[in-house]
């Protein structure tokens, strides 16, 4: 019997995972492209955000409940999509379903999962969404979107912030691979993970099962190659546009830095977009999605639902992004760090403690309610303030200017 505390944080659990993954597997997740400077600006750039505690006001009723695309959420918080699941624990996609679907919150299940659609979309009565690539072979796509439709997905969720792969250092480094392929120094860290081993040899190897059964996938060696090869690298507006005309359902664009671009998903009546970095697997050197939320939100956010992510690992994370006016956060490397270190009921307690913290950032900042939370609540530190980013705030109105400039 254990007597290490249960995780407490999502820091806990990343070392949780990090103990329970041999090196090459808790990499993949962990990592960013090339430098890794985008991952640890996603960290600072929510670092650098205070938040500005308001008393004496009655929070004695609160609520961390919102409604999306007409249904309701029990807090405003997605598990977004992530590839490869099934590496972290047997099955990883469906028991991330199934704890968004104990929670209360969607799930978005990734072109890259290690499941199938059929087997997502019979993990119970929870919100499925469904993540799209644009691939090579439109056929591929149009025919994963039907799909989508005929298993009862509820919305999707287009990425394009992917014309190539990010160059991932550590994957490369450390020969990551599918199927995996052990050498002397991988088969030592395999050795030092006997009960993930296990799990793995009872299961069977994870495999990008949605991929597999579109493509020929033997020919690449790494996750880079496979998305090199069935990647587009020349989508554009009017594939988005195809897909809008063919689904009638929620449709959201993940993987926007550039504000003008939220402008034309709102002209071409998407419902929703992401305002994301890849979670800085992509593009090393790119500003934090946090940074470019305030900018997104002054172009497009009375025309459709703004969701941000990349970074995000704790409530009050969360409490800074709808107080900057996101609609809601996806949450990702947070959820597969719980995944990791005891699955479906671990990634479940990992959401009850998110929502603790979103719960006590409401009640210190006088916010009964989601909507309560506004722009006057956030700061930055004063020694990193510049005299233009200053904010100046009216009086007379109801929600005031941004903390800072984006």
């Amino acid at each position: 019997m254990s007597n290490k505390p249960d995780p407490a944080s999502i820091a806990d659990f990343r070392t949780a995972a990090r103990r329970a993954l041999p090196k090459m597997v808790f990499d993949f997740f962990d990592g960013g492209a090339g430098s890794e400077l985008t991952l640890r600006e996603n960290r600072a750039a929510l670092d650098r955000i205070r938040l500005v505690g308001s008393a004496p006001v009655d929070v004695g009723h609160r609520s961390s409940a919102i409604t999306l695309f007409g249904k309701p959420l029990t807090m405003p918080v997605i598990i977004g999509p992530t590839g490869l699941a099934g590496a972290a624990w047997p099955a990883g996609d469906q028991a991330l379903a199934r704890a968004a679907g104990r929670t209360g919150i969607p799930f978005v299940m990734s072109s890259a999962a290690s499941a199938t659609m059929e087997a997502v979309a019979a993990t119970g009565e929870g919100r499925r969404w469904f993540q799209l690539y644009l691939f090579r072979d439109r056929e591929v796509s149009l025919r994963l979107l039907k799909h989508a439709e005929t298993l009862g997905f509820e919305a999707i969720e287009i990425t394009v912030d992917n014309a190539v792969p990010g160059r991932r250092l550590r994957d490369a480094r450390n020969g990551f691979s599918l199927p995996f392929r052990w050498t002397p120094r991988k088969l030592l860290s395999l050795a030092a993970h006997p009960a993930w081993a296990l799990r793995m040899a009872r299961a069977g190897a994870p495999r990008l099962e949605v991929m597999a059964a579109e493509f020929d996938l033997k020919s690449a060696r790494t996750i880079a190659e496979v998305m090199e090869q069935q990647l587009d690298p020349t989508v554009s507006w009017d594939d988005i546009a195809f897909i809008r005309d063919r689904w009638k359902g929620p449709l959201i664009l993940k993987g926007l830095l550039d504000p003008k671009q939220g402008i034309r998903a709102a002209e071409l009546g998407l419902d929703g977009i992401v305002v994301s970095n890849h979670g800085g697997r992509q593009l090393d050197g790119a500003v934090a999605s946090i940074d470019m939320l305030p900018e997104f939100v002054s172009a497009v956010g009375s025309k459709l639902a703004i969701l941000v992510d990349s970074g995000f690992r704790s409530g009050t994370d969360i409490a800074k992004a709808l107080a900057l006016g996101a609609t809601a956060v996806q949450v990702g490397r947070a959820t597969l760090y719980a995944l990791a270190s005891g699955g479906e009921d671990a990634v479940f307690r990992a959401l009850a403690i998110i929502a603790a913290e979103l719960d006590v950032a409401q009640a210190m900042m006088g916010a009964p309610a989601i909507a309560d939370l506004r722009p006057s609540g956030l700061r930055l530190s004063p020694r990193l303030m510049h005299a233009e980013q200053v904010p100046v705030r009216d009086p007379m109105s109801s929600r005031s200017q941004p903390p800072f400039a984006a």
